[in-house]
Formats: C-alpha cells, sequence, structure tokens
C-alpha cells in the first residue's frame, strides 16, 4: 500500500524488534578507518532522525578460532538507512554476549 509504513515492536530492552543487520569490517588491526566512517554516518544520520529511541550500532570482536579477531558491527532493525548505506548484511538479533553500545540509544 503506496504510503504506508511497516509497523515495529519495542521490546522495552532498548531495541526494536524486527530485522537486525551486520557488516564484517575484517582484522581489527585494519578496521579503524572504516569503522570510524561508519560511526560518523551513523550519528549524522540519528541526530537528523531526532535520535529516537532504538536507532543504535554496536561492536563485536570475534576471533572464532582465528588468530586475529575481526570487527563485526551490528545496526539495530531502526538503523535500516544507514544499513543500506554501508551494504550490511541482514541478520538475527545478535547475543548480547561481548556486544557493546558504540552509538545511539
Amino acid at each position: 500500500m503506496p504510503g504506508a509504513q511497516a509497523s515495529v515492536v519495542y521490546d522495552g530492552l532498548g531495541d526494536l524488534m524486527g530485522s537486525w543487520f551486520s557488516k564484517n569490517l575484517g582484522d581489527a588491526m585494519l578496521a579503524g578507518e572504516a569503522l570510524a566512517r561508519i560511526e560518523r554516518l551513523f550519528k549524522v544520520t540519528y541526530a537528523k532522525a531526532g535520535k529516537p529511541k532504538g536507532m543504535a550500532l554496536y561492536i563485536r570482536h570475534e576471533s572464532e578460532g582465528h588468530l586475529h579477531c575481526e570487527v563485526i558491527i551490528y545496526l539495530s532493525p531502526a538503523s535500516a538507512d544507514v544499513a543500506r548505506e554501508i551494504d550490511a548484511d541482514s541478520c538475527g538479533r545478535p547475543s548480547s554476549h561481548g556486544l557493546g553500545l558504540l552509538a545511539g540509544g
């Protein structure tokens, strides 16, 4: 339906229920520039949107048995515009283990 908006449900835990997004930035020692660019983009988009509750950018360092860890960022469903801009993949809600809030709320 034209002009219709998808409804979202707030779960009370600071996250909107729906499709999450993730992007692997690769080796943590080399991810700094990409991470800084994404964080800047997120903060600008977040401010322009009026700092909506549930719009958040998270980070986790994952090793999965490799010698070096990789930086994975996760974007909440309310961050879909940023996710599209950075070509992030759709994913399920990430586990909170080792997950840190980078920006938003």
